[in-house]
């Protein structure tokens, strides 16, 4: 191990990341708090400032994935659409079956320039919890109990929220709901043996209410769906501890551009386009 790699493993570095994650996260908690004032005068001007304020935490996250640990993350994608990244609203489809998805969705984001209006469906717990959960509060992020009869109305009003949003934004979501494991899976493909659906070999059955609520509620507004699927090199096992020892991994993502007007807006045919969008993903 050279003396980058062995400096980046021992606890005081890590220390002194959370240490510096933690006490600028709190400023700029407090700082959004008082952008507060400005929400009554001008809510689009609240929008954007808590942007630039949120890509100040997130941004840190990615650095440690790029720099810190120097994980390469290669995208793979039509020439024709590369060009409307970044530049329109979508929905991001994300597989669900490694430790830091949610890592290599940002660095897609920042590679776009939507990192600090990225959204994402999130649990109501998380909005309790310091500097992301805050951060993600102050961003209007779509938050809920995981209890869809209570949860419709919520998700709902978040997502129409959205509609007047002044920034190009991508919202992410994890349409298996959990990460995948072989016991899930194992659940899962009972789950479609007794629904009649095909079983899926590397992924778990979407959860099709919230994504059908979030077309429905940003079409018009939404240009595109990224159907985007994350695999890892070599078989790896990357996890956030990995990261943080400075390991670099090896990823690739899928990503293919679906225009809105091609997923269909009945409950129970969008529902089924789901279903054969996961049937069709790559392993």
């Amino acid at each position: 191990m050279d003396i980058s790699g062995f400096l980046k493993s021992q606890f005081f570095c890590h220390l002194f990341i959370s240490y510096v994650f933690i006490g600028t996260g709190l400023i700029i908690n407090l700082i959004q708090l008082f952008t507060l004032v400005i929400w009554p005068f001008n809510k689009q001007l609240f929008r954007k400032i808590n942007c630039r304020l949120a890509y100040c935490v997130s941004s840190q996250l990615v650095m440690l994935l790029e720099w810190w640990s120097g994980t390469d993350c290669t995208l793979y994608t039509d020439p024709v659409n590369y060009s409307k990244y970044g530049k329109e609203n979508a929905i991001v489809i994300l597989n669900h079956n490694f430790e830091i998805d949610f890592l290599c969705g940002w660095n897609f984001c920042e590679r776009f320039g939507v990192l600090g209006s990225s959204k994402v469906l999130a649990k109501k717990e998380l909005s309790y919890v310091p500097v992301i959960g805050w951060m993600w509060y102050f961003l209007e992020m779509v938050f809920c109990k995981r209890k869809w009869e209570e949860d419709r109305k919520t998700v709902v009003k978040g997502l129409q929220n959205l509609r007047d949003y002044p920034e190009h934004f991508w919202f992410l979501i994890h349409c298996e709901g959990t990460r995948f494991t072989e016991k899930k899976h194992e659940i899962s493909m009972q789950v479609a043996e007794a629904k009649g659906l095909p079983k899926l070999k590397y992924h778990l059955l979407p959860r099709t209410k919230g994504f059908a609520v979030t077309v429905q509620s940003l079409r018009n507004v939404v240009s595109a769906v990224y159907d985007s699927t994350l695999n890892f090199k070599n078989n790896e096992n990357p996890s956030l501890l990995g990261v943080l020892n400075g390991k670099k991994y090896h990823a690739d993502l899928y990503v293919r551009r679906i225009p809105l007007e091609e997923i269909p807006e009945n409950d129970q045919e969008c529902a089924q386009w789901l279903h054969r969008l996961y049937q069709e993903k790559y392993p």
